[in-house]
């Protein structure tokens, strides 16, 4: 298995699998280390050009995706590929957005969706899946049917 991110490092989750996903801030600077290979950015406009492959989901502040099944796919494609690649998930302030994105690939990862945001603010960071409707969309949240 190829080298994925480093438990315990900056913004790193470790799913009930093992495998290991980043959570950040885009406002902040690059963690020290390996650059991601694979990276969702969740923003109300397009992201700037980054040195590693991307995915950008249409997602507002404090909102919910506005494509809901392209978001599924940036979240099922962020799970696929975080088990052999280092693969990263942040919105501008790495709370409301990307813990509800982190809450949804856990519930890909198996975990029940009851339980999935305090699952994230256990393993992420305390105060993210911020809002009513953020909380809403993870408890309602489904893998797609295999």
């Amino acid at each position: 298995m190829k080298q994925t991110w480093e438990p315990g490092q900056e913004g790193v989750m470790i799913l009930p699998s093992g495998r290991l996903i980043r959570g950040r801030a885009l406002h902040l600077p690059l963690p020290a280390g390996p650059p991601p290979e694979f990276g969702v950015y969740l923003l109300g406009e397009s992201p700037p050009p980054v040195e590693w492959e991307a995915r950008w989901v249409h997602w507002p502040d404090l909102r919910l995706p506005v494509d809901e099944p392209d978001a599924l796919a940036a979240f099922a494609e962020a799970w696929r590929r975080a088990e052999c690649e280092r693969v990263e998930v942040a919105c501008w302030r790495g709370r409301g957005r990307t813990g509800t994105a982190l809450a949804c690939i856990a519930i890909l990862d198996g975990v029940p969706p009851e339980q999935a945001v305090s699952f994230v603010r256990r393993h992420y960071h305390r105060r993210t899946v911020e809002t009513p409707w953020q909380r809403w969309y993870v408890a309602r949240f489904r893998p797609p049917a295999a």
